[in-house]
């Protein structure tokens, strides 16, 4: 006799994110949900159980509906600050994700910005400063379970204790502040039914299906980070990362059992491969790679496809105000410089005055997602940035007649010389080419006759003599692989790009390179 297979429902998908995580916990109860290797782990159950005491405990300390709780954490805290932020949106109030390794000056220019309520923070730091007037909180106090008082207090529910609020899906669930290196960071106002738009409904359709951990190095406060974050959430395998990330650490994590799928930006990439760490280990378990939060070269995607055999190399596009509408592309050295084709959400390229432009014509990229985001308190911002659901990403770009984008430049970062419109990302991309060169940023530079001119700031590989990688050895190399009007014509050596928290170049601070 043959048993009838039992089938799991198909439930309605998740509206909010207390309503994932519910979800989760339902069909995953003992599954670890993030993991901090060496440091703490995190089941569903502990993540759902432990986010209600938060909520429980913010009420109690007079945190409302709608109110902006600043959350503040750093890479040893993974596990507290997902416990925090399912628990300030539990409490119906709106989660401001920020670093602690942020300055005095930024953190209160944010908390300031979105008129935070109160600050929670990790347990492995000092209480970080807050404006005047703001409470803060570290994480432990509020996820421990509350005793119940023995006479419920007005606003209490069946359990007597706090009434914790209906949570809807238009609700205001997080502030997320820009990476600031095109001007002063600002808030990127995102609602649950944006952050939930895809989510599952069926344990067989959960993500990264051939991974029993994925494992990421991606800072808290970052949209990378909030990426993985939800990637706990939504997707098969356990989150893991590192209380402190070195290459070493984190290549030997890539051999760990289950481990199928890697998570980096351009810089981890290169410090990976640049250091050595790669070597000799058996990375056959690996079967994706994923880069995201800046553009990737084309030749370190070569590097990275020959190093990770068995991985498909995908490279993400999108930004903090566009998500979850995104490019992805899967590496084909045929489209070494694509960036891909949409998921999530349409694109499209347009002229100045956001009229769709036919294949092959150049222009500003748009992304377009259900559900938009949205700047908080910045209603000129929204303006120049949003319309009718789509998003101006700052990018200027193309469609090939095949409906993959190909990236010019960032439109603060075209270099204008002379008759010419010089895209950096085509100077970097050649310049990573040459076998002395391990990192590599173009911006311009003023010039007396042309209005700006190229240079490049380089990372020479470790024993690269200084005559490889001088000006005239760049220029003649390059040659042969770009126009004479796009060959640099200064150059500085340096020991490391400077670089925010998502691995993003800080261009602006690279043009003092050359005030003299």
């Amino acid at each position: 006799m043959t048993a009838t297979p039992v089938r799991r429902p198909v439930t309605p998908a998740a509206r909010t994110v207390p309503e994932l995580l519910a979800w989760r916990r339902a069909v995953h109860p003992d599954r670890v949900a993030v993991e901090v290797h060496g440091v703490a782990a995190l089941t569903f159950t502990a993540w759902d159980d432990e986010a209600t005491a938060v909520a429980r405990s913010l009420r109690r300390r007079g945190v409302r509906p709608g109110d902006r709780v600043g959350l503040v954490f750093g890479p040893r805290d993974w596990t507290g600050y997902a416990v925090a932020y399912c628990g300030v949106l539990r409490a119906g109030a709106v989660a401001v994700p920020l670093s602690e390794r942020l300055a005095a000056g930024q953190l209160d220019h944010a908390l300031t910005h979105c008129a935070a309520g109160a600050v929670v923070h990790g347990d492995d730091a000092a209480a970080p400063p807050a404006p005047a007037g703001v409470p803060v909180w570290p994480v432990a106090e509020l996820r421990a379970a509350p005793q119940v008082p023995e006479a419920a207090h007005a606003g209490a529910d069946d359990d007597g204790d706090v009434e914790l609020p209906t949570v809807r899906p238009g609700d205001l669930a997080q502030i997320l502040y820009t990476s600031g290196t095109t001007g002063r960071p600002k808030g990127v106002g995102a609602s649950h039914a944006n952050l939930v738009v895809g989510a599952p409904n069926h344990p067989r359709r959960l993500a990264l299906a051939h991974s029993e951990r994925f494992l990421h190095a991606f800072a808290i406060g970052t949209n990378a980070g909030q990426t993985m974050l939800f990637n706990a959430l939504t997707a098969k395998p356990t989150a893991v990362t590192l209380p402190r990330f070195t290459p070493l650490r984190f290549a030997k994590l890539i051999e760990t059992g289950g481990v199928g799928t890697v998570f980096v930006v351009p810089s981890v990439a290169i410090e990976l491969l640049e250091s050595g760490a790669l070597r000799d280990r058996d990375l056959s378990g690996v079967h994706l790679i994923g880069s995201t939060a800046a553009a990737l070269a084309p030749a370190v995607a070569a590097r990275l496809a020959a190093v990770f055999r068995q991985a498909t190399i995908v490279n993400y596009y999108t930004s903090t105000e566009a998500a979850p509408a995104q490019t992805t592309m899967i590496y084909d050295p045929t489209r070494r410089d694509a960036v891909g084709r949409p998921v999530g959400g349409q694109l499209m390229i347009a002229d100045a005055d956001g009229n769709p432009l036919p294949a092959g014509a150049t222009g500003d990229v748009w992304l377009r997602a259900p559900h938009p985001r949205a700047y908080y308190r910045d209603e000129a911002a929204n303006r120049a940035t949003f319309r009718d659901g789509w998003v101006r990403m700052g990018d200027v770009g193309r469609l090939d007649a095949d409906g993959y984008l190909y990236l010019s430049d960032r439109h603060q970062d075209v270099i204008k010389s002379g008759a010419f419109k010089i895209s950096s990302l085509e100077v970097e991309a050649a310049l990573h080419e040459h076998p002395g060169v391990a990192e590599a940023a173009v911006v311009g530079v003023p010039h007396p006759v042309l209005g700006a001119a190229v240079a490049a700031v380089l990372v020479p590989r470790p024993g690269t003599p200084p005559d490889e990688v001088s000006l005239a050895a760049l220029r003649g190399f390059l040659a042969d692989r770009l126009a004479d009007y796009q060959l640099p014509s200064r150059v500085r050596l340096v020991d490391e790009l400077p670089r925010n928290e998502g691995g993003k170049v800080l261009k602006r601070q690279l043009t003092s390179q050359f005030d003299n």
